[in-house]
């Protein structure tokens, strides 16, 4: 579901960059995942091991060959968030978490996906209320892609007015985060909104310079390949919206 100049060197080598890590990135996702399992089965009545290892089971979902493996993944991590909501409905991590594994489960399925949307809205929204910085804006910025990405009305709620505000309200929460940067640009671009999008992009090479100083080390390794990859991507969708001068 979540979608993706700076300096010369880090874009050029974007491509070929994420084809080489691609599979160390599956299996140190998988590792965490599996540590994750362990502390959430030997704390079973530990709300952060559980929510984190919610949050695992999403990052090795991202890395999936197959509908089965992201189902399945999805599908257990969805079954500890809901007791744990139960317990602590207050918990916006538990929230967040089960609508973002709801997501992964979405995306394996057809007809079924719409059915999922409504619930994934409405654990996103009670995220944002109760902690709308989590995830450097998680909530507002997957609520937007969520109206992205999903049908208009009357087959489903999305909507390009609601994407805008809360893609523009996770860059006011987060501006310096170089997801929610992308992913509204991506929005704009997706609108033929040239003019915007070309405005939006204005400052974010050094934006992405600034960033990579402070978002660093393994942790951020995947981030940074998807996100110098989509910024490529975009780079050469702005360029062609730019009429030639003669």
């Amino acid at each position: 579901m979540l979608l993706h100049g700076l300096l010369t060197p880090a874009t050029g080598l974007a491509e070929s960059s994420t084809n080489l890590t691609a599979a160390g990135f599956a299996a140190r996702a998988q590792n965490l995942f599996v540590q994750a399992q362990e502390r959430q089965r030997a704390k079973s009545s530990d709300a952060e091991a559980a929510w984190q290892f919610a949050r695992a089971a999403f990052d090795w979902a991202e890395f999936a060959t197959n509908d089965t493996q992201r189902a399945a993944l999805a599908q257990e991590a969805i079954e500890v968030c809901r007791p744990l909501i139960a317990r602590e409905p207050r918990l916006a991590p538990a929230h967040y978490y089960l609508a973002m594994n709801l997501g992964q489960l979405a995306r394996t399925k057809s007809l079924g996906a719409l059915k999922l949307v409504t619930e994934m809205e409405r654990h996103f929204q009670e995220a944002r209320e109760l902690e709308p910085h989590l995830d450097q804006a998680g909530p507002d910025r997957s609520l937007g892609l969520l109206y992205l990405d999903a049908p208009g009305w009357p087959t489903s709620l999305g909507s390009r007015n609601k994407a805008r505000q809360h893609l523009q309200r996770a860059i006011e929460l987060a501006p310096d985060f170089p997801e929610n940067r992308l992913c509204f640009l991506e929005a704009l671009v997706k609108w033929g909104e040239k003019k915007n999008a070309q405005r939006a992009a204005k400052d974010l090479p050094d934006l992405l310079k600034q960033a990579r100083t402070n978002l660093t080390g393994e942790a951020w390794a995947s981030a940074w390949a998807d996100w110098d990859r989509r910024w490529l991507h975009l780079q050469k969708k702005l360029k062609e919206a730019t009429p030639s001068r003669r």
